[in-house]
């Protein structure tokens, strides 16, 4: 079953000779629990890409169609609902509220949407991420890998549709890059969660399922593993 597809989808900055096609016409799809590496040196476009599979940015042309909903058909208050509810965003860089502490973090898309938190939900979480003996600290209180923990955790608690990893290793060393892999290779399993996960390093692509080479705002090659 198809969860994402893409249909010539374009993103252009600038105008006439001046113009950057950071996205040109690209088509593919992704399968429900599929995991997904997007690949490509720095400038291809693929975290422009990413930012328009994740509604975060819209495209110049081309469609994004999120379990049969055409996504930018939506305006900006539908768009910014259905992003909370139906993709899970995990950044390099962890976006935690400072302010709030780990069980808040993670439960934070839920209480923007009024929901009631399944607290079987968050302790299965905190469980799968190693976090029972964190609830209560503040991100500053927390290392580099816990952090992106609580981040993973936010991405899963609405159970979304499809969860986007920017270079979620980008700000860690070895060790915690390597836990942080295995985390989303268990939710991938466990949770059959699709996943796709921007990077430019090639080992961490390898343990995808399937790797999309991205140059120039172009696919290049479409491989499984």
């Amino acid at each position: 079953m198809e969860v994402l597809k893409v249909e010539n989808l374009r993103k252009t900055y600038g105008k006439g000779e001046n113009a950057v096609h950071a996205v040109d016409d690209i088509s593919f799809s992704i399968n429900e629990g599929e995991f997904v590496a997007i690949v490509g040196a720095s400038g291809s476009g693929k975290s422009t890409l990413l930012h328009l599979l994740g509604a975060v940015d819209r495209p110049t042309s081309g469609k994004v169609i999120i379990n049969d909903q055409d996504i930018y058909q939506l305006d900006d208050d539908a768009l910014a609902i259905f992003r909370r509810r139906q993709v899970g965003i995990i950044y390099q860089f962890y976006n935690l509220i400072p302010i709030l502490n780990v069980v808040e973090n993670i439960t934070l898309p839920c209480d923007l949407d009024n929901k009631t938190v399944s607290k079987s939900r968050v302790k299965e979480l905190l469980h799968t991420l190693g976090l029972e003996h964190r609830t209560d600290h503040l991100p500053n209180q927390l290392s580099g890998g816990q952090q992106q923990r609580v981040s993973i955790g936010r991405a899963l608690i609405n159970d979304p549709a499809i969860i986007l990893a920017d270079e979620p290793t980008g700000n860690l060393d070895s060790k915690s890059g390597e836990e942080i892999l295995s985390l989303l290779r268990l939710s991938n399993k466990k949770f059959h969660q699709t996943i796709v996960i921007i990077t430019h390093d090639l080992e961490i692509a390898a343990q995808a399922d399937r790797v999309i080479t991205f140059e120039d705002g172009k696919i290049v090659k479409d491989e499984r593993m």
